[in-house]
């Protein structure tokens, strides 16, 4: 049985060509893919734009409604690094309706994922950090109110905290927030989420998996978990431009293997989300960022073996 990944066009929109946000890896992303194999027989599974009503049930209205009608405020757009136009709106509706998808994916396959998504950084009040929308949270709650699930895990391996996603689910019993990232890097203010794992700089590969592996075997005790959202963010790699844990590329695939295959073991179905990663050659950040899928089919190749 195949992975089903996700994908639409419009995730990668136009920015300019010095924008610290490398937009163009998206493309990428889907173009490696295709050109390795790894859809098998099938395509991408295209989701349609989020709608306001999605989006509202993890975000203020307000805030949707400036970013639907390109209304945001200047000093908003400003923390957010975009500039807020149709395309970017249409952008981050298309991540969350892709996130969404990828969700209901996972409960039916066992695992999907997208090749967008991760945008941890976006509160309940408006976004930063170059995330609009909070994919993961809209997702989870549009997946909350539908019937499908009740409790949700969240597992956030981008080297930045997720702090959005903290704010958005702060309180909430029936998800769990889990970040482990560098503790020095942004955000500066973290929002605490119900388990936060701060690194130090260059802690490395051998320490990073080894509070990892804790790590998971504490939240498998704490479900059980309908869903586990993956971020899978790249950006611990030791070369990447705002990453600072010093993780090799080899440490980055047995981490994303470690995580799908320890949820799987458990019949939690896993969603992945594509998460952090800067570079100037996008080239080898679609690269590092597919080892997300290339995982995906991994694991669920070597449960089909067994």
């Amino acid at each position: 049985m195949s992975v089903p990944f996700v994908h639409h066009p419009a995730y990668c929109a136009d920015l300019p060509a010095n924008h610290r946000f490398p937009m163009d890896k998206f493309r990428a992303v889907a173009a490696l893919i295709r050109s390795e194999g790894l859809l098998s027989a099938q395509d991408f599974m295209r989701p349609r734009p989020a709608p306001f009503d999605w989006v509202a049930l993890a975000h203020d209205p307000a805030y949707v409604d400036q970013v639907f009608h390109n209304k945001v405020p200047t000093a908003v757009a400003r923390e957010i690094g975009f500039p807020m136009r149709e395309d970017i709106s249409l952008r981050a509706r298309c991540a969350t309706g892709g996130s969404v998808l990828t969700g209901y994916l996972a409960l039916e396959h066992g695992l999907a994922c997208n090749t967008a998504g991760g945008s941890h950084h976006a509160r309940r009040a408006h976004g930063a950090g170059f995330c609009v929308f909070n994919d993961v949270a809209v997702a989870i709650r549009v997946m909350q109110a539908d019937g499908a699930i009740q409790k949700a895990l969240v597992i956030d391996l981008d080297v930045h905290q997720g702090d959005g996603t903290a704010d958005i689910f702060s309180g909430d019993p029936n998800v769990f927030t889990f970040s482990m990232h560098a503790e020095k890097n942004y955000p500066v203010r973290k929002v605490p989420s119900d388990w936060d794992i701060g690194l130090t700089d260059d802690t490395g590969d051998a320490e990073y998996l080894r509070i990892l592996r804790y790590a998971l075997g504490e939240l498998i005790q704490k479900g059980p978990w309908d869903i586990a959202f993956f971020n899978a963010g790249v950006d611990p790699f030791e070369g990447d431009r705002l990453g600072r844990l010093a993780m090799s590329r080899e440490g980055l695939i047995e981490r994303d293997r470690l995580v799908i295959s320890t949820l799987r073991q458990e019949n939690i179905p896993v969603a992945g989300v594509l998460g952090g990663g800067y570079s100037t050659d996008i080239d080898e950040l679609a690269d590092r960022h597919v080892g997300l899928h290339r995982a995906a089919i991994h694991v669920r190749a070597e449960a089909e073996r067994a």
